[in-house]
């Protein structure tokens, strides 16, 4: 990647490993995107690139090898992890009941300089900034590049607590891919909270860079740093900012979330049910960064108001920065423009008029996506809605309607009709939708709508992180959704038996 010069003495990775399985390994010649060794007992050795995995066919690990590289690696600790002294890389144990160690997963560490001259603007903010993004994507990297930056070329008092030894490597002597940059090695996993408080009140840090933050207890140390006045840049388990929102562990990060009981008046003029969720803090950090891809980030440079918009079921939209082939950075989404002040009571008239000329649907013991997905892809003037007291009818399924079940009670109390589908399927959302709001659609006509269903499951697929199954299609139809699915770098197959067969689309 130009600009980007990336040191990995990964040949003191290789020295550890036996010899005739490095000598194998050594046959390939070109290193540059190995990300991991992997040795489990009685299988064969395996090295895994960016985009395949080399497999060592005619070797079969021994308990000998496994001993060899434990010997030439320093002391494995409470996390099952150990490292080697100077150098970035990782070496991570897998232990049978007895405590023996019977696989070793040996990954690559690099210091990759100019890794974050995507985002150099948000590190320079001096804002405290949380990445995330899906594992092995890079943000240890970008935390040491931004340690050393700081440290060495704006004189910051940066502080690395290292848990794992994983930001500035093993050994008592750092890395010098954290710069000048200070570094606090954790005895154990469970002691990271105290350490980063420790951090703070011994040695006067500016900026305190953390990795993994995991716990509630790690979650309430980062906000009592925040709160001292400390920059904070750190990483949390997670693949986006809507992950953080609903875990309830770390959603302190972002602010938290809490129930608040609305009055009856209140809640009919919000239109929404009487319990509803607000955030309860100023969030501890000011910026997040998803990491989509290496060279993709998405950016909400403004998480209280964009965690409030998740809370009230709108997506929050980020600034989105690509690194292309050349180099250079593209901006390919912007926040939207600040809306000129309007008053209450035109926001509730119009959102009266919008909602009264769509059809609400309450949906109970049905895939709620799927929902959304159908109405999308057919263009329907419908929404799905939170609460019974929203709703102009209600879809459930044969079984959550039973005789005085609790949904067909609350409808007739409410005075909201019930219909019910055959299944909590694609096929029967799809057929609903067509039936209730008498669409017939022409050949082509069907082929947009079968589309756009894709469309909208990519999106969901890549926010959610998530397998989204699309409606059942003929095989013209299913080469047209796979081709879709292919251009959005994402992999789909086809599952079930006929007349059922449909597209599957997995995360990345």
């Amino acid at each position: 990647m130009p600009n980007i010069k990336i040191s990995d003495t990964i040949k003191s990775l290789l020295e550890i490993l036996p010899p005739h399985i490095k000598e194998k390994i050594y046959s390939r010649i070109d290193f540059s995107d190995m990300i991991e060794v992997i040795l489990d007992l009685g299988k064969k050795p395996e090295v895994r690139f960016e985009k395949k995995v080399f497999t060592i066919e005619d070797e079969t690990v021994s308990q000998e090898d496994i001993d060899h590289i434990i010997t030439k690696v320093g002391k494995f600790t409470s996390d099952n992890r150990a490292g080697i002294e100077r150098s970035l890389h990782r070496i991570s144990c897998i232990r049978n009941r007895t405590g023996k160690i019977i696989g070793l997963t040996c990954r690559v560490g690099r210091a990759a300089v100019g890794t974050i001259s995507i985002i150099r603007d948000i590190i320079e903010s001096n804002k405290s900034i949380l990445f995330m993004g899906p594992p092995g994507i890079g943000k240890t990297t970008k935390l040491r590049e931004a340690a050393r930056v700081l440290s060495e070329e704006f004189n910051k008092r940066v502080i690395v607590v290292d848990t794992s030894n994983e930001i500035a490597g093993d050994g008592d002597i750092p890395h010098p891919g954290i710069g000048k940059s200070r570094r606090m090695q954790v005895p154990s996993p469970e002691r990271q909270h105290a350490v980063m408080i420790e951090a703070v009140e011994n040695h006067m840090p500016e900026v305190i860079i953390i990795d993994e933050i995991g716990t509630l207890a790690e979650a309430e140390a980062a906000r009592t740093i925040a709160e001292r006045g400390v920059v904070l840049i750190g990483t949390a388990h997670g693949i986006c900012l809507e992950n953080l929102v609903s875990n309830p562990t770390l959603s302190d990060l972002v602010g938290g979330v809490q129930t608040v009981i609305l009055g009856d008046e209140e809640a009919k003029r919000r239109r929404t049910q009487k319990a509803i969720l607000e955030r309860k803090a100023p969030p501890t950090f000011d910026i997040v960064v998803e990491i989509r891809e290496r060279d993709t980030m998405a950016i909400y440079s403004n998480v209280a108001e964009a965690v409030d918009k998740l809370l009230r079921g709108r997506q929050p939209q980020p600034e989105v920065r690509i690194r292309n082939a050349e180099g250079k950075i593209e901006i390919k989404e912007k926040p939207p423009e600040e809306m000129p002040e309007i008053t209450e009571e035109e926001i509730e008239e119009a959102s009266r008029q919008k909602t009264e000329a769509k059809t609400r649907i309450f949906v109970f013991g049905v895939n709620k996506s799927r929902f959304d997905r159908g109405i999308a892809s057919m263009g329907i003037s419908a929404r799905t809605v939170d609460s019974l007291d929203e709703a102009d009818i209600v879809v459930t399924t044969k079984p959550k309607a039973a005789r005085g079940g609790k949904i067909t009670k609350a409808a007739q109390n409410h005075n909201v009709p019930v219909h019910i589908l055959k299944s909590n399927t694609s096929a029967s959302v799809m057929k609903f939708l067509k039936n209730y709001f008498r669409i017939s659609e022409t050949e082509e006509e069907y082929e947009e709508t079968s589309l756009n269903e894709t469309k909208n499951a990519i999106e969901e697929v890549n926010r959610t992180n998530k397998t989204v199954d699309l409606s059942p299609q003929n095989s013209y139809i299913r080469r047209l959704q796979h081709q879709l699915v292919e251009r959005h770098d994402l992999r789909s197959e086809a599952v079930g038996q006929e007349p059922h067969r449909r597209v599957r689309i997995y995360p990345r």
